[in-house]
């Protein structure tokens, strides 16, 4: 269904979609407020019950799900968590609003034909999650921060593969090409977070001493270092993604990956040692170095599957129109 017609159950016409962005902008100018800080305490936990509800609503009209119930009991959740104000039901919360930002960032998204616009779609994912930082860290969380960030992270990871598993038709919709792309998206994944773990514990004082250095250089001189998993797999499966979606189904398994990004950037300010620069700056970077491994990686797609010649790439972009409903219009 489109937008024109209905969003699941958002009803006809742009009227709600219109109401939906003014609900995610007066919840942003709480989060803004609260910052700032302006006006009452409340007002950051009423922008994050804001943000949350508005996107739980979001995520359901996107995946063909039932927006008025999701939104609703997220709302009824988030009110609760207010009224009785204790740290377990504020980290849960904190925790459903990061998820939820997280898959929402993918599945906001839309097939890419040419690199320029799978950076255009990276931004909006990017966007999308900002906002949902600043709503996660709005509930005011008590966290272990390396838990927050698995749980966070697995989650979401769950999530997003369980909406493609129904967009990309199973398992057999991969066909092999697919399933070397997942199994090498999945090591990558998988080696990432064990080196930064193995790291963390065992490494040694010296090479760890070497690493920090490297750290702490571009924090002094660039003013934050990029997040290595938004790097060097979110943001670059993101890309491909969207550029291969708009060529082959398969192209959903990649974007999966997707939340690898997004979820760092939904969880980037619930760290208290980071500043909002800092962090804006981390994600500012690790998108743009993203996006050139991500320019690499579609360029050795093109030259190894699609055809040769400037010419020929050109009509191959032309005839890159496989059908997907747009933004704002459920996938499913």
């Amino acid at each position: 269904m489109r937008i024109g017609e209905a969003v699941g159950s958002w009803g006809r016409g742009r009227g709600p979609f219109v109401c939906w962005c003014l609900l995610v902008l007066t919840g942003l100018g709480l989060l803004v407020a609260a910052m700032v800080p302006v006006g009452p305490d409340l007002l950051g936990g009423v922008g994050a019950v804001t943000i949350a509800s508005t996107y739980a609503w979001a995520l359901a009209a996107r995946t063909g799900g039932r927006p008025v119930v999701f939104g609703t009991v997220a709302l009824a959740t988030g009110v609760v968590v207010l009224v009785l104000d204790q740290d377990p039901l504020r980290t849960g919360a904190a925790v459903m609003t990061c998820v939820v930002t997280a898959v929402l960032a993918v599945m906001a998204t839309v097939p890419a034909v040419r690199f320029v616009h799978a950076v255009r779609e990276c931004v909006v994912a990017v966007l999308i999650s900002g906002v949902g930082a600043l709503a996660t860290v709005g509930f005011e969380p008590a966290l272990t921060l390396t838990r927050f960030e698995y749980v966070t992270l697995g989650l979401a990871v769950l999530g997003s593969f369980g909406v493609v598993y129904r967009l990309g038709a199973g398992f057999h919709g991969l066909g092999r090409r697919g399933v070397v792309t997942v199994l090498v998206g999945s090591v990558l994944l998988a080696a990432t977070l064990a080196y930064a773990e193995i790291l963390r514990r065992y490494g040694t004082p010296s090479l760890v001493s070497s690493l920090l250095d490297g750290v702490v250089w571009s924090r002094e001189n660039l003013g934050a270092f990029p997040r290595p998993i938004e790097a060097l797999v979110g943001i670059p499966a993101l890309a491909w993604g969207c550029h291969m979606r708009a060529r082959r189904r398969q192209g959903w398994w990649v974007c999966a990956f997707g939340v690898t990004a997004s979820t760092p950037i939904a969880n980037a300010l619930v760290n208290p040692a980071t500043s909002l620069t800092e962090a804006a700056l981390s994600v500012g970077y690790g998108a743009v170095v993203g996006l050139a491994i991500g320019f690499v990686v579609i360029r050795l797609d093109l030259a190894f599957t699609g055809p040769r010649g400037r010419r020929s790439r050109r009509a191959e972009e032309a005839a890159a129109a496989r059908p997907e409903p747009r933004r704002t219009a459920a996938l499913l």
